[in-house]
């Protein structure tokens, strides 16, 4: 079967949204002190699908995109380290939650540009992604990601998942 362009870009789209959902699910565990191991993988599994796909559209030079994506995998491959290899252990654990944090902060810097891109309200607010409005918008989701990240290295217990490996 051979993808169209618009169903190439469907999937990613997709991808990306269940990536940034189970994201913030995960997040929302760390805040309240439970690691939801499903909602982990398949967060992890997703931004790095968004992030490869991310490669596959037909481009002629790198693009901005593209450094976001070789940024967001080297991060993520940081946190499958911390997960997988070390098991969370000592700062493992808070490694693992502020390189996925990135990870995830950076999937909704692309949403919001997409957003700012594709919403006619919002590409009027900002045509060009250069004023007030759209960097404005980035600013506060930066620093709600730097208070929520911290608060959430802060929360974060390894217990569960280190025990788990241990019974491996």
């Amino acid at each position: 079967m051979i993808f169209t362009l618009k169903t190439f870009t469907l999937i990613h789209v997709l991808i990306s949204l269940i990536g940034i959902g189970s994201g913030l699910v995960v997040l929302f565990g760390w805040l309240t002190g439970r690691q939801f191991n499903g909602w982990t993988v398949l967060f992890l599994v997703t931004t790095i699908l968004t992030s490869v796909t991310g490669f596959f559209f037909p481009v002629d030079h790198l693009l901005p995109s593209h450094i976001v994506g070789i940024i967001s995998l080297v991060i993520l491959a940081v946190a499958l380290l911390a997960r997988y290899v070390f098991h969370l252990a000592g700062a493992w654990g808070r490694i693992f939650v502020v390189t996925s944090v990135i990870a995830l902060y950076l999937n909704v810097f692309v949403l919001v540009v997409q957003m700012f891109l594709k919403i006619p309200a919002l590409k009027s607010l900002a045509p060009t992604q250069t004023e007030p409005p759209f960097q404005m918008t980035q600013l506060v989701v930066l620093a709600l990601f730097i208070v929520i990240g911290i608060m959430a290295a802060k929360r974060f217990h390894d217990e569960p998942v280190r025990a788990a490996a241990r019974a491996a």
